[in-house]
């Protein structure tokens, strides 16, 4: 199911919807939680994002492990080249992770930290300071993950077998 997308490797494909869209998480994670004018305007697409974007990142490990165990059932892949790609594999799996932390988190941010403060009832301040805070580590976590393996994988790629 996850293999092929018109005989070319979904993987390929697949991985840049990834790649475009948890970084956007992160940007967007951290401009709703430290700048409180965008948050009424970013509210919705933050929440879309934070449920998206995971996603993505799931189906660049599923189209990726498919990818792997063609290329291993074929006989493509040198026993040299199989620790490259299994150090890929670890770092897509931690950004999967990673982006699903993240997308909690955002989606704790679009639901505990106030667009506007309403009148008479002020936000939570120490659950709007720790939203804010994991938000950034998150943030940071999956950014960094999310360039580790696409460094892991291009270099597997242009070194070749």
């Amino acid at each position: 199911m996850f293999e092929e997308f018109q005989g070319i490797p979904a993987h390929p494909l697949v991985l840049h919807a990834a790649v475009v869209f948890v970084p956007l998480l992160a940007l967007l994670a951290i401009a709703y939680a430290l700048v409180a004018p965008i948050r009424p305007h970013t509210r919705w697409v933050l929440a879309l994002l934070a449920v998206g974007a995971p996603i993505c990142a799931l189906l660049a490990k599923l189209t990726g492990d498919a990818f792997f165990e063609r290329l291993r059932s074929a006989n493509r892949v040198t026993p040299e080249f199989v620790p490259k790609l299994e150090a890929h594999q670890d770092f897509g799996d931690m950004t999967l992770y990673a982006a699903i932390a993240l997308g909690i988190v955002a989606l704790a941010l679009v639901r505990f930290v106030p667009p506007r403060a309403a009148e008479g009832v002020p936000a939570n301040r120490a659950v709007t300071v720790t939203l804010q805070v994991l938000s950034v580590v998150a943030a940071a976590v999956a950014v960094y993950y999310v360039v580790r393996t696409g460094d892991s994988g291009a270099k597997a790629v242009w070194e070749g077998q």
